[in-house]
């Protein structure tokens, strides 16, 4: 849920930074405070549904970080309408949305357990509602195509760099030992399979639709809030996914490497679905992105009910095979998908 949060919150900022210069007073001012509002988030986040003796706790403090990222959002939506009317009425259809959320969000920090999580669900629908609402009514205006599609590009590729941040914290001190190396290296080659499926054919592709589109079509308005805004938070939620299950994957071959166990013991079930869930989410993700910009194969879905379909068995593998066995169905999915774009483009 925090995720979904925190996705829709640096959402409305992208498309804040398409209306207007975000390197320029107060803009870049109000963005470097909400820049110190997530860090502090992240900083709370582990602790986000414990309660503590302090006088203030970790989920008041998330909650107040939150409604700081988001008060400033709108208070920079309306430094960028002035002289707009039609973005002012946007604006003022985002603040009721935003500003009722809070309500529900500080409820739930303040009386914790089962009620913050049902009440800051209750908040997140409430705030991302009202904003679609706001959009369908009045679409944001997307000015330049080419920095919208670069600004989700960036982000996803922070993420995967995370992944193999996440791998490498997996693995700790004990890469010497052959399983682990073996390991890293599929989690590696796994990781680039996945950029290559987004990065080398399929964001173009989508970046020149979007850019091609009138800059005042509601078909462009579309294709920025549906194909980016929504379909790339599987896209991220999918590498976050992977990267843990990479992660538990390195810690099973060096938790017995010294041993004698080659491969490492075999995941349990949670983390099996987690890896391969996780991939599987990314693939969905991608499809919905190609789906929504340009044609694309049903090779994607067919990959995804592989995946899944091989849960059971990846869960009687030893953990570095059970990611080999992943790994060799991306590679796979990759050179069918390559194979694929070079028809179309022939």
């Amino acid at each position: 849920m925090l995720l979904l949060w925190f996705w829709y919150a640096w959402s409305c900022y992208t498309w804040l930074g398409n209306q207007v210069r975000a390197d320029r007073g107060v803009v870049t001012a109000g963005m470097t405070v909400a820049m110190a509002a997530i860090f502090v988030a992240a900083l709370v986040i582990p602790e986000a549904w414990q309660r503590h003796d302090a006088a203030v706790s970790p989920p008041l403090i998330l909650a107040v970080a939150y409604a700081v990222v988001r008060g400033l959002h709108l208070a920079l939506m309306v430094y960028a309408s002035s002289g707009n009317p039609q973005y002012r009425r946007q604006t003022l259809r985002f603040a009721a949305s935003t500003t009722l959320a809070w309500v529900p969000l500080f409820a739930g920090a303040v009386l914790g357990g089962a009620a913050e999580t049902v009440l800051w669900t209750v908040a997140f629908l409430v705030d991302y509602g009202g904003g679609r609402v706001a959009t369908a009514a009045s679409f944001g205006e997307v000015r330049s195509g080419a920095h919208f599609a670069e600004r989700h590009g960036l982000v996803l590729i922070i993420v995967l760099g995370e992944s193999l941040l996440s791998a490498g914290g997996g693995a700790g001190s004990r890469l010497i030992h052959w399983p682990v190396l073996i390991a890293a290296l599929l989690g590696f080659a796994a990781t680039v399979c996945l950029w290559r499926l987004y990065f080398v054919d399929a964001a173009p592709a989508a970046a020149r639709a979007l850019a091609e589109a009138s800059p005042l079509s509601r078909h462009r308005q579309r294709l920025a809030s549906d194909a980016y805004t929504l379909a790339h938070l599987p896209l991220v939620a999918g590498v976050l996914y992977f990267a843990l299950g990479l992660h538990l994957v390195l810690a099973s071959a060096m938790g017995r490497a010294g041993h004698g166990h080659g491969g490492g013991m075999p995941l349990e079930w949670l983390p099996t679905i987690v890896l391969y869930g996780g991939v599987a989410l990314y693939l969905v993700g991608r499809f919905l992105f190609l789906r929504l910009t340009v044609s694309t194969s049903p090779a994607p879905l067919v990959a995804t009910g592989t995946l899944l379909l091989l849960v059971p068995a990846a869960r009687l593998l030893p953990a570095v095979a059970a990611l080999g066995l992943l790994t060799a169905l991306l590679i796979a999915l990759v050179c069918y998908e390559r194979l694929t774009w070079r028809v179309r483009e022939a």
